[in-house]
């Protein structure tokens, strides 16, 4: 007897089994062909890591606080525009980029999450599917008793 049900297995199974989920610093770039944007990216990526520490804020921070008494002694315009180009440019990069370097780091692992749990279906489904094939296997028994019991000839009654 045939099955009852033929299962064919999705592409992108493969393609599952064979990798990993992707993080911030495995972007394309970074393993470019061409050696100008391989070398752009990752040094890139090296001021980004060093640029964006709370180190680097604070040291912006004293950076910036040197020309406070030069901006105080010209004036109250002056002191605001130091403010806004020098002191809030200066400190609010790194800080900004330490809350990005979080940020991407949640998302990497909501990423490997999302990847394992994917996985986990995956291999319930797979489970599934061998026990719906026994029981096809159990059906297709069952059936085969039924037609073997109904072609018999009737058992002579006495």
């Amino acid at each position: 007897m045939s099955p009852i049900y033929e299962y064919h297995r999705h592409p992108r199974v493969g393609e599952l089994a064979k990798g990993e989920p992707v993080k911030s610093t495995d972007v394309r770039r970074l393993n470019h062909p061409n050696v100008f944007v391989r070398f752009n990216s990752r040094f890139g990526l090296k001021i980004t890591l060093i640029v964006g520490t709370m180190w680097a804020a604070y040291l912006f921070t004293v950076l910036a606080l040197f020309a406070l008494p030069s901006a105080i002694h010209q004036g109250t315009y002056f002191v605001v525009v130091w403010l806004s180009s020098s002191f809030l440019q200066l400190v609010l990069l790194p800080i900004i980029i330490v809350g990005q370097n979080i940020q991407a780091a949640t998302a990497d692992k909501r990423a490997e999450d999302t990847y394992k749990d994917a996985e986990a279906v995956l291999k319930e489904s797979e489970e599934i599917q061998k026990h719906l094939l026994a029981q096809d296997q159990v059906i297709s028994d069952i059936l085969a008793h039924l037609a073997a019991i109904r072609s018999a000839p009737p058992a002579p009654t006495a």
